[in-house]
């Protein structure tokens, strides 16, 4: 049994906030540890969190598996984009590090093969490669990733992007991978997490639909009449 075990049948909630809005209130490292205390109370089976100051926010606060991340930039390879990264998710106390594991070229120079080397090296997390296609799920798991996640479907040139989330890919993982495969990227109703495990998903992430209060809300004040007759702003 490990981290990954845990999470079987389970739904993960990714607790950050926007990353594309610096003045979003919830980014705070207590804000959002009492987020991820409040979702595994909820019934969350692990919690997805970025950054090493929120995932030690966050450890001491849950009593299940975390999955660290480390998002630096914008473009590109910016999930834990190199393995110096990857070693600050595990040592702030991540169970499990996600990794961007596209085809993309990394900052450091290194492969992804290279970054699981070095993280098996010098930590005993487990590794969660975050991928856009079969192809990179595949060579993910050659490269010695415990598990998959379709998290960058929609968001890379070599795969278009979707309204919601890529189901297709979660089910071509399943078929050609004996590592468990975590569905993740734009689920937001319950009918979607069951379609997700009806293709063979190990768990099902959300993030903005469950723990952000901005994005929710900018969501649905659209369907507002205020909304409606507010006058239009030109940038």
């Amino acid at each position: 049994m490990n981290a990954l075990d845990d999470l079987a049948g389970g739904l993960v909630v990714s607790c950050q906030p926007l990353p594309d809005d610096p003045d979003d209130p919830m980014r705070d490292p207590y804000v959002q540890a009492r987020v991820a205390a409040a979702v595994v109370r909820g019934g969350a089976v692990a919690v997805r969190v970025n950054g090493p100051d929120d995932i030690a926010a966050v450890r001491p606060a849950v009593d299940v598996p975390v999955i660290g991340l480390y998002k630096h930039g914008t473009q590109g390879v910016f999930i834990t984009p190199t393995a110096a990264h990857a070693l600050d998710v595990a040592l702030a106390g991540a169970d499990i590090i996600a990794i961007d594991a596209t085809d993309r070229p990394r900052p450091d120079g290194r492969t992804f093969a290279d970054t699981v080397h070095l993280i098996r090296e010098r930590t005993d997390a487990l590794i969660l490669a975050d991928v856009a296609t079969a192809a990179e799920g595949v060579a993910a798991v050659e490269a010695g990733a415990d598990a998959v996640a379709t998290t960058l479907s929609g968001y890379t040139p070599a795969s278009p992007p979707t309204d919601g989330p890529d189901l297709g890919l979660v089910a071509r993982l399943v078929a050609q991978l004996s590592v468990p495969v975590i569905a993740e990227g734009r689920y937001r109703t319950t009918e979607q997490i069951g379609r997700a495990f009806e293709a063979g998903a190990q768990a099902v992430v959300m993030g903005n639909a469950v723990t952000s209060p901005l994005w929710i809300t900018r969501r649905l004040v659209p369907a507002t009449p205020r909304a409606a007759s507010a006058p239009e702003k030109r940038e």
